[in-house]
């Protein structure tokens, strides 16, 4: 496990503060968001970043290589096997090409002006092929895996280096999820769960999920689990894979 951790962590700093902080959009889909994924997929990651800065949530349908539970969905709608592909409910509108997807966020969503780093995109798309390399074929290949009745709810932000293996084995074994936006606003946000809890901090969060961790569970770290198909929500990386594996291995 240590060793995942360590890889993932080089990602993440290879991605800076991308996916970490939040500015909510100002407005919230009435319908959830549903994104077409490959975990370690370079150009998916732009557009799970900026749900993360837009604090929006989204049903991830995972379409790793070889995956026959959702890929031949995507073909059938758009015409072809590529990924991110977004379907947004509200808008009727289904598209392509990452940037496309950020750019449309932004706009229907955010309701203000593109950020600059965005508008950089052959940059963005740069950064985010260098920070795959440290996970090589992690979340991008499939194996066996049930799929539960109900769909899983992942509390995560994407560039959380523990999150990230959990989201890695979720793509793998083709299992449906709710992505819950856990980005950060505030600077006591940034303090380890470990220590504020040691030094008696709760964060005023201004975002709802972060807000209903700490109602609900005591406290707020990511990543978080919950599965209402056997009622049982955890914290911890380690926790939760071994978790997926006992109840959802093939």
């Amino acid at each position: 496990m240590a060793g995942k951790i360590a890889t993932s962590m080089v990602s993440t700093l290879l991605r800076g503060v991308n996916g970490i902080q939040s500015t909510p959009a100002a407005v919230k889909p009435r319908l959830i968001l549903q994104l077409y994924d490959i975990e370690n997929c370079p150009y998916c990651r732009l557009v799970r970043e900026a749900l993360t800065e837009l604090d929006l949530d989204v049903e991830i349908y995972p379409c790793p290589k070889q995956g026959e539970r959702f890929r031949p969905e995507v073909t059938e709608r758009g015409g072809k096997a590529q990924f991110p592909y977004l379907v947004d409910p509200n808008t009727k509108v289904e598209m392509y090409e990452s940037l496309d997807i950020v750019a449309y966020l932004f706009e229907t969503y955010g309701q203000r002006e593109l950020p600059l780093k965005w508008r950089a995109g052959k940059l963005q798309t740069l950064g985010s092929m260098l920070a795959s390399a440290p996970r090589v074929k992690r979340g991008t290949q499939a194996r066996a895996g049930a799929q539960p009745e109900y769909m899983l709810e992942l509390y995560s932000f994407e560039s959380s280096p523990y999150a990230r293996p959990v989201r890695e084995l979720l793509c793998e074994m083709e299992i449906p999820y709710i992505l819950r936006s856990c980005g950060r606003t505030r600077l006591l946000e940034w303090i380890l769960p470990p220590l504020r809890k040691r030094l008696n901090i709760t964060p005023n969060s201004e975002l709802e999920n972060r807000r209903v961790l700490q109602d609900t569970e005591g406290k707020v770290s990511i990543p978080y689990l919950y599965d209402p198909n056997t009622e049982q929500g955890m914290f911890e990386s380690e926790d939760i894979l071994d978790y997926l594996g006992a109840t959802y291995a093939a």
